[in-house]
């Protein structure tokens, strides 16, 4: 098919990938050619004139939950792993940028001389432009994790979907991974979601998908071609609505 045929099938997404996502084969940090290969998927998504939103988690840096448990605040914990997306949404900006991509990045909370402070519409108007709008700091409170960011910022921008990056093709009744008679789900209903536990979001994040009417599609963002895939209407990973 020609390029010029292929057709999006939304005009704006808000696509959620993991802080893990970022670390490659290492087991710590950034993988700057895993950064270069997510900014040349977002890349051929942007050329099809597709809007796209990025909230980025921060698990490859610091996991508070984890350090809650040996004393540390989970205020305190959480506020660092605020901090941590920062510094993984400025790592993305700079492969998307090296891409030649224009990249605005808002935090949830104030960084001046560093990135933005959120603002609803100054992120549209940015969208609007033309530039990937990385959103960082979760939701800029504790206790709220970086899926509930997802979800809240793409209610807020008024994106078509959200889309929850992965390392497994979709959502399974189980862990593929430790369970491989697990089955998929091509489709789900988000009172399915809920009433089976399966392990998607978070609740607070289901719920504001569910009860704002956002669909959600879980891929596989390791898989090459899949965020294109999805885009461009294939019937990739399990869509949720």
């Amino acid at each position: 098919m020609a390029a010029d045929s292929v057709k999006p099938i939304y005009r704006r997404v808000l696509l959620k990938m993991s802080g893990e996502a970022l670390i490659g084969e290492g087991q710590f940090g950034i993988d700057p050619s895993v950064l270069d290969s997510f900014a040349e998927s977002i890349k051929a998504v942007t050329s099809l004139g597709v809007q796209v939103g990025v909230v980025i988690g921060g698990g490859n840096l610091f996991r508070g939950a984890a350090l809650s448990t040996a004393g540390l605040g989970r205020v305190t914990g959480d506020h660092m792993g605020m901090l941590a997306t920062v510094m993984n949404a400025l790592a993305m900006r700079d492969a998307l940028v090296r891409a030649g991509i224009p990249t605005w990045i808002m935090s949830a909370i104030p960084m001046s001389g560093i990135v933005d402070h959120y603002d609803r519409r100054k992120a549209v108007h940015r969208l609007e432009e033309g530039h990937v709008v990385i959103f960082s700091a979760g939701t800029g409170n504790p206790f709220f994790t970086t899926d509930s960011a997802a979800s809240l910022r793409g209610i807020e921008i008024d994106a078509d979907v959200v889309l929850k990056a992965t390392k497994v093709d979709g959502v399974y009744s189980a862990d593929p991974v430790k369970h491989p008679d697990a089955e998929f789900y091509p489709r789900l209903t988000y009172n399915q979601v809920i009433e089976q536990g399966l392990e998607v979001m978070d609740l607070t994040a289901i719920c504001l998908c569910r009860d704002q009417g956002m669909p959600l599609r879980v891929f596989n963002i390791a898989k090459p071609g899949s965020l294109y895939s999805v885009i461009t209407g294939h019937d990739e990973g399990t869509l949720i609505e």
